[in-house]
């Protein structure tokens, strides 16, 4: 059997081939989002790390920069820094002379600053070049308490706070960087707690803040406007009449400037911050331990699902081959169909089984009638030949002529039997000899209808040829006058008197057609498909001798398609019967 090709998307390299492809793409994109999600956190809290690291170093040294006027014992804090946080970390001047250096002083950790560390220009979250106009609260300079004024404004704010308590409100003291205290509350200070004697300045910042305005109204060029004490609630430049915007931000930046120059000679010189890569041997960037349980629960999620898509895909391919499996195994005498579930190869491969076990239980019956039908048409002449010599040894009957013709008529039957029989297997085997030679029809033909013509005449029967000239063909001359004359024999079984048997040839583009025609009883339509077959015959009460032996026209088949040829049959009962044989036009003329 010819299997006909399996659709595309059916095919079951193709489910096979969209399986691995499904969960090849399943894999790669759990793996990848894993990967982007991991790495995308770990980078993310990596950078925090760093960022939070970098903003930590130059609050430390903008903070001793705030509280130093030089940078003299900063060495210190840079090798401290650098060993927490496990970066290089190097100061230099604005005109790169190296401070401290947390390694050697050889070289610097990067071409470009990472920042600017300078207490009267803070920049926070730095970027290179990039400086905010605001002072580190640290820097207080001259308006640092001694001891003893912070023991005064201590007792101040414990009266505030006292007073606060004791008109039902809370509030909490709050200490700047230069040691001023501060009452804070959620609610209006009560006017009995609001005395001022806590943000009175003391001697020396009331000093330090005259010199300050000074510097202010020197830059503005006016005494309308004044500064506070910085630190406290008025924090702020303070003017006597209304002003302008344009005269408010000269004012604001005048502010900026006084403070500026006054702080200056208390801070530190500007320097500039540089920070190199990680030092310290354990790599920042690494995997959690809930990274890890995250990889791994994907990749076990990833291989569970590859297992069962797997296992499902491998069970559906596997349980039709294991049914076919089965049903080949099971003993030769049981015919057991498989059930066709799938459309692919192996549906296909189900339906071929079916029909190759459809067609050894058909063959498996036709071997045992053709058994029984030799071991009957064996059987009966043997019969007779038997009880004839028996009767013949115990004296019973004489051996007369018309017995020992008897007797050779059926030795001649089992003799034609046993020749159709030869004829089939050896057309079965392909061993069949053919002796192919230019014929013409009209001789072929007409040597047929004389070898038949005394049987017909003694039937009644008309017997005719009908071949134009021209017409030839290529074939076993033996053969072929076999074929033709198997068919008249059956043809004249068939007849009645006052019948006619037409014998006719004509040729085609491709074939050349032999026809055998005769006006018997015909077949009936159910009959046609068998009547090739062998030991068939269409009354089953019928004789071998008015029936004959039921191997002809399977000789007839095989006979022809030894040739290349076909024959087929058309009947019409009680008008005609036809058989017609197609065989291959000559090569050769």
């Amino acid at each position: 059997m010819v299997l006909p090709e399996v659709p595309l998307h059916r095919s079951l390299l193709f489910r096979l081939l969209l399986t691995s492809v499904v969960i090849a793409v399943c894999s790669v994109a759990a793996t990848t989002w894993l990967a982007v999600q991991t790495t995308t956190r770990a980078v993310t809290e990596a950078r925090g790390h760093i960022l939070s690291e970098d903003t930590d170093i130059l609050r430390r040294l903008s903070g001793f920069a705030a509280t130093h006027p030089r940078w003299d014992g900063v060495q210190g804090i840079v090798t401290e820094l650098s060993r927490t946080t496990g970066r290089r970390i190097s100061l230099t001047t604005t005109s790169g002379v190296v401070i401290a250096d947390s390694a050697s002083q050889d070289v610097r950790p990067s071409t470009q600053a990472s920042a600017i560390v300078d207490p009267l220009h803070v920049d926070t979250y730095t970027s290179p070049g990039a400086q905010l106009s605001g002072i580190d609260p640290r820097a207080v300079g001259p308006y640092r308490l001694s001891d003893t004024d912070r023991e005064h404004l201590r007792t101040l704010a414990d009266e505030r706070l006292a007073c606060l308590r004791s008109q039902g409100v809370d509030g909490a003291i709050e200490e700047a960087p230069s040691g001023r205290l501060s009452v804070t509350s959620a609610e209006q200070t009560p006017w009995e707690c609001a005395d001022g004697k806590l943000n009175t300045p003391t001697p020396g910042e009331l000093t330090a803040l005259n010199k300050l305005n000074d510097f202010f109204q020197s830059c503005l060029g006016s005494h309308d406007a004044f500064l506070s004490l910085p630190g406290t609630e008025r924090d702020s430049y303070i003017h006597s009449k209304p002003i302008n915007e344009k005269h408010d931000e000269k004012a604001r930046n005048c502010a900026d400037e006084a403070r500026r120059r006054q702080l200056g000679p208390y801070v530190a010189p500007v320097a500039e911050l540089y920070l190199g890569d990680v030092s310290r041997s354990d790599p920042r960037f690494d995997l959690s331990t809930a990274n890890r349980v995250k990889i791994i629960g994907v990749t076990g999620l990833v291989l569970a699902l590859t297992i069962a898509i797997t296992s499902v895909v491998a069970v559906r391919l596997v349980r039709p081959l294991r049914v076919l499996a089965a049903a080949a195994q099971r003993p030769a005498d049981q015919h057991i169909l498989v059930p066709v579930t799938t459309r692919d190869e192996t549906g296909y491969l189900a339906a071929a089984f079916n029909e190759f076990t459809a067609r050894r239980e058909l063959l498996e019956a036709q071997r045992k009638a053709m058994v029984s039908d030799i071991a009957h048409e064996l059987r009966t002449p043997l019969t007779n030949i038997r009880g004839w010599l028996e009767i013949t040894r115990d004296g019973i009957a004489e051996p007369a002529p018309e017995l020992i013709a008897s007797l050779h008529e059926e030795a001649l039957l089992l003799q034609r039997v046993v020749d159709d029989l030869q004829d089939l297997a050896a057309a079965d085997a392909g061993t069949l000899k053919l002796r192919r030679e230019l014929l013409s029809a009209r001789e072929l033909l007409a040597h047929v209808a004389a070898a038949h013509g005394a049987q017909a005449e003694a039937s009644g029967i008309t017997l005719l040829h009908q071949v134009p000239d021209e017409v030839q063909l290529e074939a076993d001359p033996d053969r072929i006058r076999q074929i033709v004359g198997n068919l008249v024999s059956n043809a004249l079984r068939h007849t009645s008197a006052g019948g006619t048997i037409t014998l006719t040839a004509e040729q085609t583009d491709d074939h050349v057609l032999l026809t055998v025609r005769d006006t018997g009883s015909g077949i009936a339509p159910e009959d046609l498909p068998h009547i090739f077959d062998r030991f068939w015959r269409a009354e089953k009460s019928r004789s071998r001798r008015t029936g004959g032996s039921g191997l002809g026209l399977a000789i007839v088949r095989n006979l022809v398609t030894a040739h290349g040829g076909t024959v087929t049959a058309t009947s019409d009962p009680g008008v005609e019967t036809v058989f017609t044989l197609h065989l291959p036009k000559p090569q050769r003329v």
